[in-house]
């Protein structure tokens, strides 16, 4: 994964800023790798707190996202009326084959000749 900074530097500044993007992007970098904290900090030339805020941060807004009781009966209605769905359309689709299936045969009658 290759992350890029954001950078918005003025004459004499000292502090490094950074886009949401950017900081997003990072804590996914970390939840993926194997290495260390401390070694993709290295890597990235971003302190350690500032990435620690970062993954703090995200990781909390990413739990309450998934884990908000609404959300999840959201999504569990979402699933059940997808399985529904799901049902229907494959009766529907049994339901051609089947037609189909007698079409075939009927086509196949009437198209002999007669002697």
């Amino acid at each position: 994964m290759y992350l890029t900074k954001a950078r918005c530097p003025t004459v004499g500044e000292q502090r490094q800023r950074y886009n949401e993007e950017f900081k997003k992007q990072t804590v996914k970098y970390v939840q993926e790798q194997t290495k260390s904290v401390a070694d993709i900090c290295e890597e990235l030339n971003i302190p350690k707190s500032t990435l620690n805020q970062w993954i703090a941060q995200y990781r909390q807004f990413d739990q309450e996202a998934v884990n908000h009781p609404e959300k999840i009966r959201k999504l569990e209605q979402t699933l059940k009326d997808n399985e529904a769905e799901n049902r229907r359309k494959e009766r529907e689709i049994e339901d051609l084959k089947e037609e189909l299936a007698i079409l075939k045969k009927a086509l196949h009658i009437f198209s002999k000749e007669k002697n």
